[in-house]
Parts: structure tokens; sequence; C-alpha cells
């Protein structure tokens, strides 16, 4: 057996290279000792980087515009926990609006199963907060102060010099800056920006405590991205964990071609490759050093990856300049690598693009289609009925949130039983403000010869200045007992 065979065997018969002593046995950032190994990835550049930077850039612009746009006086996205405050598209939401969270939750947990079986782990490359934010803000940093990957490791190994503590100090302290941010941005989305604006102006002594969140928030971001880095998506991410039961041969990810690729081999000038039995991979080694996560893309599928694409666009560069065809490493699903047919959008993956855009249309539905209105009647503890000029009453306190971004002249009437009068203190019209509850007391009374129950349901409805009715609540009205024969 060959040096080539005993580095490298084949999995599951399929012709798949793997390193048996160290593929799967360890962590890529972690040396035998369990030490960290540093990872230096190599600056890249292609027609993906290209694309991720443009994504990149408009969902950054979102996330520091966002918390300034507002709708109706509301902002566009506040989630206030602490004060019960939250406000999704504009729209104020409330405590009772709570199981529209959990339908939510559950739409976003069967979109995020479906959209990784489909479309493998793009989310992880393209969109997720800690890979924009490591590879578009603070890794360019990085570069632009330490310079690639070579002048990086040279700065590492170099002894703590002028240079060093100069780069170091530079990049560290800007990391803090942008950190800091960050971390007024995030809490933008929590109390707004007019509460984040007045807290600063006040100073740390006047709000001790929201300096304190503010201290601790601004030195997680900077552990994660000054020095945990990738480790957060290998060891931490419990997304990276599902795709292991999520992705099958027919997701779409980023895959090394081993069929066309292997036996690979040192590229020489001239060289019929096909003749000499080696395949197209010229074991340059340039989609590892590229790597975010230091893995080797050539050893399959693997959880540490995050299809960034950068292996892909290092690896067209270098056929490109060797003269063979592109898309050694692309997307692709392991069917079309094995059985080398070209990609087709499968019937199931169109079944689940089709589900996919029906749970987005579900939750938009839940989030717009929520009742404008929510309305309470309840009687207060220890009251009773009276009786009055033939009538029944009961008293009522009830309790209305206008959940819309206007305010609102509304009206109360009995629903069912029909012949129900309602009596006001004041006025027979309520004025109920946008985004308030409003709180008061009316009588419901009915004639005598309809109340046949000591205890008999009633609707009662909350209507427009138009008729339309906006809600109704059902409860109980107390009468006097009657025995029945």
């Amino acid at each position: 057996m060959d040096q080539q065979e005993k580095e490298f065997t084949f999995r599951g018969g399929q012709g798949q290279v793997v390193d048996p002593e160290t593929f799967r046995d360890t962590v890529n950032t972690m040396d035998q000792s369990g030490k960290r190994k540093w990872v230096f990835p190599r600056k890249p550049k292609g027609r993906y980087t290209n694309y991720r930077l443009l994504v990149s850039i408009f969902l950054l612009a979102v996330f520091f515009i966002l918390p300034f746009i507002k709708i109706n006086g509301n902002p566009f996205l506040l989630l206030n926990i602490l004060d019960r405050e939250f406000y999704i598209f504009g729209q104020p939401f409330y405590p009772q609006d709570f199981f529209i969270l959990a339908l939510g939750a559950i739409t976003s947990i069967v979109f995020i199963i479906l959209f990784t079986v489909v479309f493998g782990r793009i989310f992880c490359g393209w969109i997720c907060p800690q890979t924009i934010f490591m590879e578009m803000i603070f890794r360019k940093i990085e570069y632009a102060i330490e310079g690639d990957r070579n002048k990086q490791i040279r700065l590492d190994n170099q002894p703590w010099d002028a240079e060093k503590i100069w780069k170091r100090g530079l990049k560290w302290t800007i990391f803090l800056l942008v950190s800091l941010i960050i971390t007024h941005f995030m809490f933008m989305y929590i109390v707004g920006y007019e509460e984040v604006f007045r807290i600063m102006k006040e100073g740390p002594f006047a709000h001790p405590s929201n300096f304190l969140v503010m201290i601790l928030f601004t030195a997680a971001f900077y552990f994660v991205f000054a020095w945990f880095r990738e480790q957060v998506c290998t060891l931490v991410c419990p997304y990276g964990r599902l795709q292991g039961v999520l992705i099958d041969k027919q997701t779409i990810n980023v895959y090394y071609d081993f069929k066309r690729g292997e036996n690979r081999a040192k590229w020489r000038k001239g060289e019929d490759r096909r003749a000499a039995g080696k395949g197209d991979c010229i074991d340059c080694n340039q989609c590892v050093v590229v790597c975010p996560t230091g893995i080797d893309i050539r050893n399959g599928q693997q959880l540490e990856c995050v299809n960034c694409t950068a292996c892909i666009d290092v690896c067209d560069e270098v056929m490109e300049k060797v003269g063979l065809p592109k898309g050694l490493i692309r997307y692709a699903t392991e069917d079309e690598i094995e059985q080398e047919r070209p990609f087709k959008f499968t019937a199931k993956m169109k079944a689940y693009t089709g589900v996919l855009t029906a749970l987005v249309i579900f939750l938009g539905f839940l989030l717009y289609n929520r009742g404008s209105m929510e309305a309470k009647f309840i009687k207060p503890a220890g009251s009773t009925f009276f009786v009055k000029d033939g009538k029944i009453t009961n008293i009522y306190n009830y309790t209305m949130l206008n959940k819309t971004n206007e305010d609102k002249i509304v009206t109360i009437k009995v629903v069912e039983p029909a012949r129900g009068t309602i009596t006001f203190s004041d006025t027979d019209k309520i004025k109920l403000k946008k985004d308030q509850i409003t709180k008061g007391t009316v009588n419901v009374s009915f004639p005598e010869k309809d109340i046949k129950l000591s205890k008999q349901n009633v609707t009662i409805g909350v209507y427009d200045e138009k008729g339309k009715l906006l809600d109704s609540f059902e409860t109980y009205f107390e009468g006097p007992f009657k025995l029945q024969f």
C-alpha cells in the first residue's frame, strides 16, 4: 500500500476521502492535548464572497436603522420583557397575545427543520448574526490592522515588541468599541432608542444597574468575537448539532466533488492528470487555510461547516489558474456527487418549499389578523343582583384593551339574550385611547320574566361607531332562584 493509500481511506464504499487517524476524532480547533488551536483564515474573495458581503451590508443596515423606525408613533420592533411591552411591525402585542408567540415559535421550529432539510446550513453562512458580525465586521478590522493570514501568523509568533503591542492594542480597542455599539443597539430593541439615549445622557450614577448590564453584555460580545469566535458555531450553537439528523442525501450543501477530485496530487504543468490516474484536486490546501472554522471540506460534510462558501471561491480561483473546470467544491447534494447527475429541484424540495412559504404566510396572518379589541366583563366579588321597576340588574366591571394604533369610540350592547339593556354610569359611549387599557362599570338589566335561572349565560359585545362587532365576552347573569315544575 503506497503512502496515499495509507493516508486516506474510503467511506461507505462511495469513494469519499477521509483521514482515519484524525477525521471526526478531534475538533479542528484543538490539538490532542485539548489546547486551543487558533484559526488564521486567509482573506476570502470571489463571487460568493461578494454576494455574502451585499447580504451582510443589507442586514447590518437593517439592524442599525430599525430601532429608529416608527409606525403610527410605535416602534417597528420592540421586545421589552421587563415592562411587558411588545411591538412587532409597529403593532402592539400584549401578554394576552402570548398564544400568537407560542404558535409563532412552533412555526419557526418547523420552518428551521424544513429549511435545513432542503437548503442545509445556508442560514449559518449568510444570515446568522454570529457569522455576519464575525466575518463582516471583526474579521475585516483584523485584516485591516494585522494583514492577511501569513502576516497574522507572523505577528502571533513574534515577541511582544512595539509593533505587536501597537497592533494588538489597536485591534482590541476597536473590538471593544464595536462591542459597546452593538450592545447599545441591542438595548434599543428592548427599551427603545429614546430610553437608551436618556440613560446615556444622565450617566452611570443615575442608572447604575442599566450601566452594569450594558458592561456585562459588552464584555460578552467582546469575549465572543475577540476570543471564542468560531467555537460558538462548533461547540455551543445547537443548530450545528441538529444538522446531523436533518441533512440527508438530497440536501443542498457545500460539497467537495470527491469523484472528480480524487486521487488528489500536486499540479504539474502540461501533465495529463486523467491518464496518470489523478483527480482534479491539486492538493493546494487553499480550501483549508481559507476556512474560518479550520476544517478540510474534502473530508466530507462536517458539523463545523457553516456553508460560508469561502472554500468554493478559493477552489474556483485555483481551478481557473490551472485551467481546470470550476465547481470542484460547490453547492450540491450528496446524491448529485455520488450519482454524477445534474442537480434537480426534486418534488420533495418543491413540496418542502411550498410548506415553508405556507408557514411564513401563516405566521404573517397570525401577526396581522389578531383582534383589534379585547374586552372582559367581570362581576365584582361579593356583588349580587337587584330588582327595580320589573327589571333584574347586575353590575359588571369592564376592561377594554385597544390594540390598534388609533383612538376608538365604542358602545356596549347585550348580544344574547337580545332583550337585555345596558346602563352606563355617565355616557353611553366609551372612548378608548390607542394602545391603552380602559376600565369602568356598567349595569346590565333584563325583564324579570326573561330570567328563568339563578345563573344564566349572557354575551356582551363591544361595537364601533359603524356598528361593527369588535369583540364579545360570555359571562353569567344572576337572578332570583325559581323552582322549576
